[in-house]
């Protein structure tokens, strides 16, 4: 009875968007097309496997205690297939260095190789899922404030080579998947109080910028990613977005746009359209800042929908990869991804069943109040209709199903943790 009911739901919707110049066939396709890179940190609160493995610093936290947390590689790589089975479409996996295959091994991160990798890269080939990569300069005794702006040429080499090292991994990925791996670089570095030597600290940072990516790794994409600021770090951060969007336009790389790294007021969206026409590609990382960058998961809440609008707006599907980056430890982590992939999703969705071209026309005529007027009546819709088909599709469990198969999880695997 319910499937009966999710197709003729379907049905009325498919004819519902054709009346207004939308092909819904089409848009699911484009939404199979759509992959999210999951982030491998929520499994764990960004814990990792490193066996020297200190408390969280960087300017990050995550914070609440649900039981449950992964403890181990094989924990976590079974968590992230159970999410993986609730989220409807085909998604890559984002692995920070930390999370290496050190068996019980100290690795520092100036000396880690894809060899403590190459059992995800098996596991990736396993399960036919594609990886991603970041470098880790946080929670280390050598991370302090500085990383790789540090005025101390040991420490800002430790870094450098760190650095290296994981884009010669990443590199190895792409190889391994024959598909590019992307290498997110996001450094923490900044001042808690006020500082007068931050053009010293900049120059510094471009400095290990240039060396770490003078070598050419044809199947990896580098991504850089600015801050607003970090805890402890609250007065100036070397690498904000001004540095960071200057330095990808000059030298060709991926800028990333994580949408809690911004003040209150900024849109995220808006630095869509603004910075396409410098770079070629851009990199999300989507979660959700409550007052600050807290790294809640993401919701359909307006500034996402208007981040996935302004992407469809300007044809730029073909030149952004999509991240997430939220690190939720007070409910239920598996919930946690299923929920902020498929908020991703439903707003990726909701821009794709946009009839662009009518309203864009509409709006070059001069005529405001209609586009103002077709813009809201999509907000009624029947989208939803459209997503619990897609979920159909790809066998996942329809609307707050999903719930059920969660709970079933923790009572047989994470309650025994």
């Amino acid at each position: 009875m319910k499937a009966e009911l999710i197709k003729k739901a379907y049905e009325v919707a498919k004819a519902r968007y054709a009346e207004i110049g939308v092909d819904t066939e089409k848009v699911l396709k484009q939404l199979q097309n759509f992959h999210l890179s999951l982030h491998c940190w929520q499994a764990d609160d960004v814990k990792g496997f490193e066996v020297q493995a200190g408390a969280m610093s960087g300017g990050i936290q995550s914070t609440g205690d649900f039981p449950g947390a992964a403890r181990n590689i094989d924990e976590l790589r079974a968590d992230i297939l159970k999410a993986k089975s609730l989220i409807p479409g085909k998604h890559r996996l984002n692995l920070h260095e930390i999370y290496g295959d050190f068996k019980g091994k100290v690795v520092d991160r100036d000396e880690v190789t894809v060899e403590y990798f190459q059992s995800w890269i098996d596991w990736a080939k396993e399960y036919d899922t594609l990886l991603d990569f970041n470098s880790s300069s946080f929670s280390h005794p050598k991370s302090g404030n500085l990383s790789l702006a540090n005025p101390d040429e040991g420490i800002r080499q430790f870094w450098v080579e760190h650095t290296k090292r994981c884009r010669d991994i990443a590199n190895a990925m792409g190889e391994a998947q024959n598909d590019p791996c992307i290498m997110n670089l996001w450094v923490h570095d900044g001042c808690k109080d006020v500082s007068v030597n931050h053009a010293l600290y900049r120059n510094i940072l471009k400095k290990s910028l240039d060396e770490i990516f003078e070598k050419k790794q044809p199947m990896m994409k580098d991504c850089i990613e600015g801050k607003v600021f970090g805890i402890g770090l609250e007065s100036f951060t070397v690498g904000s977005h001004d540095f960071y969007t200057a330095y990808a336009a000059k030298n060709g790389q991926i800028l990333t746009i994580d949408t809690g790294h911004y003040h209150p007021t900024e849109s995220p969206a808006d630095k869509v359209s603004a910075v396409l026409p410098f770079i070629s590609e851009l990199m999300l990382h989507v979660s959700r800042p409550v007052r600050w960058d807290s790294d809640h998961v993401t919701i359909m809440d307006d500034p996402t929908q208007e981040l996935f609008f302004e992407i469809v707006r300007a044809n730029a599907l073909d030149r952004v990869h999509y991240g997430l980056d939220f690190f939720d430890g007070s409910i239920n982590r598996i919930g946690a991804y299923v929920i902020g992939s498929r908020a991703a999703q439903k707003c990726m969705l909701r821009a794709l069943l946009e009839p662009r071209k009518m309203i864009s026309e509409l709006e070059l005529a001069g005529e405001g109040y209609k586009v103002l007027a077709l813009i809201e009546e999509q907000k009624a819709m029947p989208w939803q209709a459209v997503y619990d088909e897609f979920c159909v599709r790809n066998d996942v469990p329809v609307g707050q199903d999903f719930i059920a198969d969660i709970e079933k999880y923790t009572s047989e695997v994470i309650s025994k943790r």
